[in-house]
């Protein structure tokens, strides 16, 4: 248990050995389940729980403490924040698990708490605690149906749970190295915040105007200078585009070729350019790149006529992380037909960039391949231009 302020304590644990997450996302940094224990003169709360793996070593860190909490708030139901609940249950009988209605429904399915259990609040809400009370603001869609945000007036501290976190495992308590969490953070934002792109400015503006000193998310390390997060929120989520990301496989050097034929044409116009090889790259560095560029180029060979799983696989990701990018182009090799553009333009169904024209040679490209990639390079480079 760590310290924050006179009236929170951290419980939370730290996983740096986990690689995967939701046996999807990779985790470079290992991640932690930040949970936090608020005691008021009369009543104490338990700030969101810890995964089902952890649950001995939180719950231990709640025990040292000697506090006898009479409330757990639930914040989300994801399980990495929930799951320890029933155990929290058995070890404190008496204790209710303060939500919404929302994540009461989910948490009574996925973890089977009886209705009884419960306390419901609306958004808004206080629960008092003596001479502390926290106050819960409905915050749906970020990123599940469920979330809130709990807030401790008082003492000016604001658990936003998975919101403004980053998977992030640290002895270190409070942020000290802000561009190494920048990354970490920005990664979790593409991941997992970036398809509510709307409905995370709406609540940005909420969390900016409750105006804390400090922010202890449920992933990764405490904020003690909110603006550093919040101001890169505030980017991330704006309107602002620039660069293009080039993502590509290539099976026999053809669409490499093309890929690096068309970077040098737009560095050479004055256009940055990041180039990602789908075979090399992660999951969480194509999502962080997808964050604010202006436009994404896919490459690809057809594979048993049609596209190759790998760009089928960043097709499907630009399309379920909306990002904001204006443009989406496809380029390619074949060497007897096939239906790979098509298969790729008919992933992309949520988002509505405008489509450039494909650019399709046959093989390895030749010289007068070569002259076509440059022109129609160069005037996707004009575009960006005219767009900036």
């Amino acid at each position: 248990m760590r310290k924050i302020c006179d009236k929170v304590l951290a419980l939370g644990v730290q996983d740096k050995k986990r690689k995967l997450f939701d046996a999807l996302i990779p985790l470079p940094d290992g991640t932690s389940y930040n949970s936090y224990l608020v005691t008021g003169d009369a009543k104490t709360a338990v700030i969101d729980a810890a995964d089902p793996m952890f649950v001995d070593e939180w719950l231990n860190n709640l025990k040292e403490t000697g506090a006898k909490p009479d409330y757990i708030v639930a914040n989300h139901a994801e399980q990495d924040h929930s799951g320890g609940i029933v155990d929290f249950l058995r070890e404190y009988p008496e204790a209710k698990v303060v939500t919404n209605l929302k994540c009461r429904e989910m948490l009574s399915c996925l973890l089977h708490i009886p209705e009884e259990k419960f306390i419901l609040v609306a958004d808004r809400e206080k629960l008092e605690l003596g001479g502390l009370s926290l106050e819960f603001y409905l915050t749906p869609w970020v990123h599940w149906p469920d979330t809130m945000f709990t807030y401790l007036r008082e003492e000016e501290v604001l658990f936003p749970c998975d919101f403004l976190g980053a998977h992030y495992a640290s002895d270190d308590l409070f942020v000290r190295d802000e561009q190494l969490v920048y990354r970490s953070a920005k990664r979790y934002y593409a991941e997992i915040m970036m398809p509510f792109r709307p409905q995370i400015r709406k609540y940005l503006a909420l969390a900016k105007n409750l105006n804390p000193k400090i922010i202890a998310p449920s992933h990764g390390q405490v904020y003690n200078r909110p603006e550093f997060i919040l101001s890169a929120y505030d980017e991330w989520s704006g309107e602002r585009t620039r660069d293009v990301l080039i993502l590509y496989v290539s099976m026999h050097e053809s669409v490499r070729r093309m890929a690096e034929r068309i970077q040098r044409e737009l560095e050479g116009s004055s256009v940055t350019v990041k180039s990602l090889d789908l075979v090399e790259a992660d999951l969480g560095e194509v999502a962080m790149e997808l964050v604010d560029v202006e436009a994404v180029l896919i490459g690809s060979p057809t594979v048993l006529g049609g596209a190759h799983p790998a760009a089928a696989y960043a097709a499907f990701l630009f399309n379920a992380l909306r990002p904001k990018a204006k443009y989406l182009g496809i380029f390619g090799s074949y060497a007897w037909g096939g239906r790979m553009v098509e298969q790729l333009a008919g992933l992309v169904t949520n988002v509505k960039p405008e489509v450039l024209p494909p650019m399709v040679v046959k093989g390895l490209p030749t010289e007068e391949d070569e002259e076509k990639i440059s022109a129609w390079t160069r005037e996707m480079a004009d575009n960006l231009k005219i767009s900036h």
